[in-house]
């Protein structure tokens, strides 16, 4: 099974949500896990997760995955608040 990475910008946000979630899912739709890469990524909004999260769930019902990798510590703590850092596989 092939995998693809996804090299996310600095913020993911209400402002940009849509592209990100069309182009993971353009990722799936290839049949192809997707590993996203938060190294740039300073910010993420509630919209942000849940761009993350939907995206789990089509890789999940495809039977692929979805991993996070080079998460910074900002983005950390709010996935860790909110219970976000369990539902994911690192990279």
């Amino acid at each position: 099974m092939n995998t693809e990475v996804y090299q996310l910008g600095k913020e993911l946000d209400s402002f940009n949500y849509q592209q990100v979630q069309d182009d993971i899912l353009a990722i799936l739709e290839k049949g192809s896990n997707a590993v996203i890469d938060m190294t740039a990524c300073n910010y993420i909004s509630s919209t942000g997760l849940r761009v993350l999260l939907y995206s789990k769930k089509v890789a999940a019902a495809k039977g692929l995955k979805v991993c996070l990798k080079g998460i910074s510590s900002e983005v950390k703590d709010v996935m860790d608040v909110t219970g976000f850092s369990n539902f994911f596989d690192y990279a």
